[in-house]
């Protein structure tokens, strides 16, 4: 089952749990036909949305109790699948939503705007672009062939939309809300839901100055979201009174192989070392979780020689030493976004409706890499 079917995957595998009353890992992954990494992941992520509890070695169905006491798991029933293209909506809206990526980071962001989508009776059509060879002008277009009466957009142009494509949905005339992006000049006035990376950033930082640091690095990994978590770390040593000067390195992926990656690694290992800085932030779970197996074939260990916060929170909870972790809050970043749009589409003044800019701060969560747990 492809990447492409996240949002589909999850679906049967809560109504795999319904059916079962709970299963283990192995049962789930030969009934879905995936590796059990992918089962973990899975359930990893409907845990963050409050639909499964995860026990040891499976998982059950979660539900929510009303008076103030935590959830217990028992199986419930499973929320509605995703709505068929043939499907009858209850509402007359259809969201067109297009996103850059279905392998990495948007498919959470994706399965938020089918969860508000069929609470409303509503139908999602989905247009695929790409960062390498962007095509987002092609995808827009044949979303509102496809009936699209608002536009739910992350661009492959990254976090900011340039003038030129921005204008081009105002001229369109669908209402639209941006997802993890903003327009291209901040008094323009343009709905969008996004992630402050910046104070994700910070956050980290702060931490792991908490937790007794003076010297902290800085690894990203050239994608759009690096300027903005330079921009959160530079801003924390300099509000926090950290020391300057710690390793700051970029690796240009996704240009580099894996001799080049690896090189750039053991650089920043080695630089860290040498100015004395034993934490860094790391962007993303994929660059710290090989920052650590190189400092693993130097004899070194984390968090001891070197602590380390990764951000994204993909995998981060998989890695050998389970990695604390920015999680920006993908899911309701589409649920937010759907709910801005539909707002709009059900006001009987669409234009009467004041233009909404939502931040949304991500969350830190402490494991075991950055040495928390140790010092507690």
């Amino acid at each position: 089952m492809s990447d492409m079917l996240v949002a589909q995957r999850h679906e049967l595998l809560v109504r795999e749990l319904e059916a079962a009353e709970g299963l283990k890992v192995t049962e789930l992954a030969a009934r879905l036909n995936v590796s059990r990494a992918t089962i973990r992941r899975d359930l990893l992520e409907l845990e963050a949305e409050g639909r499964v509890t995860r026990v040891r070695g499976g998982a059950v169905l979660a539900t929510s109790r009303t008076d103030g006491q935590p959830s217990e798991p028992r199986p419930v029933a499973a929320p509605s699948g995703p709505l068929r293209a043939d499907a009858r909506p209850a509402s007359a809206h259809t969201l067109g939503l297009l996103v850059p990526s279905a392998h990495y980071y948007y498919p959470r962001v994706v399965a938020g705007v089918q969860a508000v989508a069929t609470e409303r009776g509503v139908r999602v059509v989905i247009g695929l672009s790409n960062y390498t060879y962007p095509n987002d002008t092609q995808q827009i277009e044949e979303l509102v062939a496809s009936g699209a009466t608002g536009l739910l957009v992350a661009s492959a142009t990254g976090h900011i939309l340039p003038q030129e494509p921005f204008e081009r949905l105002r001229a369109g005339g669908l209402p639209f809300v941006l997802m993890e992006r903003r327009p291209y000049d901040r008094y323009v006035p343009g709905e969008f839901v996004a992630t402050d990376h910046q104070q994700g950033a910070f956050g980290a930082v702060g931490h792991f100055m908490n937790l007794g640091h003076e010297r902290v690095g800085l690894f990203t990994n050239g994608s759009p979201t690096a300027p903005l978590l330079r921009e959160g770390y530079e801003a924390a040593v300099r509000q926090l009174g950290l020391a300057s000067g710690a390793p700051v390195l970029d690796s240009g992926r996704p240009t580099l192989g894996p001799t080049e990656a690896t090189r750039l690694y053991d650089r920043f290992i080695k630089e860290c070392l040498a100015d004395g800085a034993r934490a860094a932030l790391v962007h993303s779970d994929h660059d710290a979780i090989e920052l650590m197996r190189r400092m693993r074939s130097q004899g070194l260990r984390t968090p001891d020689d070197i602590a380390l916060i990764a951000y994204d929170d993909e995998i981060a909870s998989l890695a050998d030493v389970p990695l604390t972790a920015v999680a920006p809050p993908k899911h309701e970043i589409g649920a937010q976004a759907a709910r801005l749009l539909l707002e709009r589409l059900d006001a009987p003044d669409p234009s009467a409706v004041p233009v909404r800019q939502l931040l949304i701060q991500p969350r830190l969560i402490v494991r075991s890499s950055c040495g928390a747990a140790a010092r507690a």
